[in-house]
């Protein structure tokens, strides 16, 4: 072999190892992300009854792409499903509040709609309304600044009324028009009106009720403040209280006995560990009591509702620091928290449940005579599934789904 010939073996060795090593960094990079993204995400973010039935709401990446993607469920009283459609305009998406409306539903929550959305990591707000065939009905989305969601639906006469958040992205000064976001739609799905409230950089309204002729949102603005404020049926505000040393979330879910006002929510208790709190207010926003659940770590209630009782049920998320854990920051283990509590805020019974590596519990509701709550529950491999979990009015599991 003569001194060409060597040369142009050592070029074809030398491109040949280029080739196999791209090829290992490609099926390295394949196995690696592709798997990551693979890890399935399944979850219910609220729950609403509509008659015998009920339908929710939620999210999950069972997609080619492994895109998050809004969804809404319908089942019957046997918890057998009778229809399940995935929003697949655009690319992520979620829904995170619904309500029934006849046999219709309406479902809120955010999505990127455009692929520069996507590539920015930003959302518009969403409300769908559908049929009980799953058909939509009307889809509108709404935005004020960089990143909005709508977070939680009620019906008043005829029309929607929804909460949420418009903010910017990254931290700005300037204008001062996003923020907590409250607005009205009619039943055709038109914006009839929408306000703002607080900061543009954090503040979000994520739960609401009518009492009288008035509006009753609640979130939190900015610096741990939890927040309560009142409206008339126009979106003009009338008066407002607020919490100090809520957790970033603030005040999460409202219900209205007998002219008092019942929030829930989480307090500090000590960097970065939350107790549970349920605080009452009269119908000026006015502070009268509250009540507070500490555990061993981050404990907060993220829902209540009224039994037929007129006593408080409510359901949140805590966490417990992993034995393993050498700190207190982000090495937790989660059990969901189902509690009841008198008008007086006197606790009646609270149990925890936690059977898999964590369980979150989102939303309750009454139900054939009993409470179904909704969440989702993650488990060894990473993979996250919805649940549904049926307890007795005395709290014991009756079923799990």
């Amino acid at each position: 072999m003569n001194k060409k010939q060597k040369k142009q073996l050592r070029f074809i060795i030398i491109i040949c190892a280029i080739i196999i090593v791209v090829e290992i960094l490609y099926v390295s990079y394949c196995v690696f992300y592709r798997g990551k993204k693979s890890i399935y995400f399944e979850g219910i973010n609220a729950v609403e009854t509509s008659g015998d039935s009920f339908v929710c709401v939620g999210s999950n990446n069972d997609n080619d792409n492994h895109y998050e993607k809004a969804k809404i469920s319908m089942f019957n009283n046997k918890r057998e499903k009778t229809f399940e459609k995935l929003y697949n305009v655009g690319y992520n998406s979620a829904f995170f509040g619904v309500l029934t409306d006849g046999d219709d539903s309406v479902a809120v929550g955010s999505y990127e709609k455009t692929e520069d959305d996507n590539k920015n990591l930003v959302r518009k707000a969403l409300i769908v309304k559908y049929d009980k065939e799953g058909n939509v009905l009307f889809e509108n989305d709404f935005g004020v600044l960089d990143n909005s969601k709508f977070t939680s639906i009620i019906k008043y006469d005829s029309d929607y009324y929804v909460t949420g958040q418009s903010i910017y992205k990254n931290t700005r000064v300037g204008d001062k028009d996003g923020g907590a976001i409250l607005a009205k739609y009619d039943k055709d799905g038109n914006l009839l009106w929408n306000i703002t409230y607080g900061s543009s950089k954090s503040a979000i309204f994520n739960d609401l009720i009518i009492v009288g002729d008035y509006i009753y949102a609640v979130g939190t603005d900015e610096n741990y403040i939890g927040v309560i404020v009142k409206f008339d049926m126009d979106g003009n505000y009338i008066d407002y209280n607020d919490y100090k040393t809520t957790d970033s979330i603030g005040f999460s879910g409202i219900v209205n006995i007998n002219n008092y006002i019942y929030v829930s929510g989480a307090v500090k208790s000590g960097y970065p560990d939350t107790d549970a709190i349920i605080v009452k207010y009269n119908l000026k926003c006015r502070y009268i009591d509250q009540v507070i659940y500490s555990g061993k770590g981050v404990e907060r209630f993220n829902k209540l509702i009224v039994d037929d009782q007129n006593n408080l049920v409510v359901i949140g998320t805590m966490g417990i620091v992993k034995k393993s854990s050498k700190n207190n920051y982000g090495e937790y283990n989660y059990d969901g928290i189902i509690g009841k509590y008198n008008t007086r805020l006197k606790n009646i019974d609270l149990v925890t449940y936690g059977t898999e590596r964590d369980d979150y519990f989102n939303d309750v509701i009454n139900f054939g005579g009993n409470y179904l709550v909704v969440g989702y529950s993650s488990y060894e491999d990473g993979s996250y599934m919805s649940k549904f979990i049926k307890y007795s009015k005395a709290l014991k599991v009756l079923e799990v789904g």
